[in-house]
């Protein structure tokens, strides 16, 4: 049986989100394709959006040139990070999706951490 590159992602995933459930604080989940980069905030059960943020939407893409880089990962990282503020919540825990932490999934996570989140 053939495993797939994304199966073997996802594989990685499934250990990951089974320690953050057990730290039980809310879950900044991200999410990234080769043009597009995608960041939500779930509360502790996961049943609650806290809050979104993607290159998708207008607010952030402003005054970037491509979605598909590091520029834009961080812009979402920002963006992420002032919104689940204002929704009242502080800490999260990081959860990379099974991909790789580096690129344009960390400087999503360390622009969330200069504006203020906690993980």
């Amino acid at each position: 049986m053939i495993i797939t590159k994304r199966q073997r992602r996802l594989r990685r995933a499934v250990k990951a989100r089974a320690h953050i459930r057990a730290l039980a604080v809310a879950r900044l989940s991200v999410h990234r394709t080769p043009r597009h980069i995608y960041a939500q905030v779930t509360d502790p059960v996961g049943a609650k959006v806290i809050a979104v943020a993607s290159t998708l939407q207008e607010a952030v893409r402003q005054g970037l040139k491509n979605t598909g880089n590091v520029e834009a990962a961080k812009a979402v990282g920002r963006a992420i990070a002032e919104r689940t503020k204002a929704a009242g919540v502080s800490k999260v825990a990081f959860d990379r999706s099974g991909f790789q932490f580096h690129g344009r999934v960390k400087a999503l996570a360390d622009a969330a951490r200069e504006a203020g989140l906690e993980f």
